[in-house]
């Protein structure tokens, strides 16, 4: 059996860059990662301090960015960008927050649309059965759903 040397904050610290170095990831993915590798959740909390001071790890910031490229590439509806965000380890207060100040200006039904839109690019006309699964995928109301379901088979 091989035994563990117990590793050094700097190894932990090093570990850490490298994989925010790939991805941007949130603090509780970072956590994650350095406890799996075998750091102890004291030394891990120690380097989330210490990435957070140097400005390597902002989860108000990553949200930002995340809810960006998403309803860019993927419109989806609040409650769907918020059960993303939670499952990316951001907390309730900060997934809220960030999302009401990305939403400030977007009309959640010009998202649901661009959604359709984007996938019907892909491919031809899209059924009304397909447009309702997937606008109920990406977390759109179901008035909603219907009233697009609506316009689209009346043009």
């Amino acid at each position: 059996m091989k035994r563990r040397i117990p590793q050094s904050g700097d190894h932990w610290f090093q570990c850490a860059v490298r994989y925010l170095a790939r991805f941007d990831r949130t603090a509780a993915q970072v956590e994650r990662f350095l406890t799996r590798k075998g750091a102890s959740s004291a030394q891990a909390k120690q380097i989330l301090g210490r990435l957070s001071t140097l400005r390597y790890l902002d989860d108000r910031a990553y949200a930002a960015r995340w809810i960006e490229a998403t309803l860019a590439r993927r419109p989806m509806a609040v409650e769907r960008l918020k059960s993303e965000l939670l499952a990316r380890g951001l907390s309730e207060s900060v997934a809220g927050e960030m999302i009401r100040k990305s939403m400030e200006e977007v009309d959640e039904e010009a998202l649901a649309r661009r959604a359709v839109f984007l996938q019907s690019r892909q491919g031809s006309r899209l059924l009304p059965q397909r447009v309702a699964g997937l606008l109920r995928r990406r977390g759109f109301a179901e008035d909603m759903i219907e009233r697009i379901i609506r316009d689209c088979t009346q043009t």
